[in-house]
């Protein structure tokens, strides 16, 4: 039987290469990229190819534009990741219930890991951005946005690498699906500042059990306020770009 023709196409096959080298470590972050004309030459293939390989990693956010505009190795941006794998969420047809499932299961783990993990500064940022919606309980858009926030700050204070990758997409997510949440349950606002404080308190405290309680109560009342509501649990969540990209038009 005859062997297959390898058909991906050219620039694919040189960002793969490069990615490669990349994720083995024998081009580390920060490390600047020969130029087109010399990768085209060490590869064996035309500078358009090379250009477009290049293009396909800087989309990727694996290279970036250095000084003088030369390509330097680059880890992706948090942010960009949880946007992408927000849509990539979305599109697959998830469900508030599937994405509150690993809530329940994260946000518990990440308040008590931060509350033995927590730096000063991590822990005074939690209690600022609590004192922050204190000030703007009547702004819907403020109010989701900071508890976006208050989760963020919590999974980075839990000093585990994995978890703010693992939980910044299922909020991006939710933020899209609560969007006209507190318009439905205007006393929803009210026990979400009561649930950060106490947690942030307790994370502050070093009280990982109280930390761990206040969290599983805060995302249960989450639950029950989307009930309350008459929003579906069991409908796919509809992406809202202005949620994943953070732009609200008033």
């Amino acid at each position: 039987m005859l062997p297959q023709i390898n058909t991906t196409p050219g620039y694919k096959r040189v960002a793969e290469l490069i990615e490669k080298e990349v994720l083995s470590g024998r081009l580390p972050i920060g490390a600047t990229l020969p130029i087109e004309g010399d990768l085209a030459e060490q590869l064996g293939v035309h500078r358009s190819t090379v250009r477009e390989g290049l293009r396909a990693l800087e989309n990727a956010g694996l290279v970036r534009r250095g000084a003088g505009k030369r390509l330097v190795v680059a880890a992706p941006d948090p942010a960009d990741l949880a946007r992408s794998n927000a849509r990539a969420l979305g599109l697959t047809k998830v469900t508030f219930l599937d994405l509150w499932e690993m809530q329940m299961l994260l946000e518990p783990f990440s308040a008590r890991l931060a509350s033995s993990r927590a730096t000063p500064d991590q822990a005074a940022a939690l209690l600022g951005s609590v004192a922050q919606l204190a000030g703007c309980l009547d702004d819907d858009r403020a109010v989701i946005e900071h508890d976006l926030t208050f989760h963020r700050l919590i999974a980075e204070a839990a000093g585990n690498a994995a978890l703010p990758l693992s939980t910044a997409p299922v909020g991006l997510l939710l933020f899209s699906a609560t969007l006209d949440l507190y318009q439905r349950v205007p006393a929803a606002r009210y026990r979400l500042i009561e649930a950060h404080g106490q947690i942030a308190r307790a994370i502050g405290d070093r009280d990982d059990a109280r930390a761990e309680l206040w969290m599983l109560r805060h995302i249960r009342d989450f639950r029950r306020g989307y009930e309350l509501g008459g929003l579906q649990m069991d409908a796919p969540i509809q992406i809202d770009e202005r949620a994943i990209n953070g732009r609200f038009q008033n």
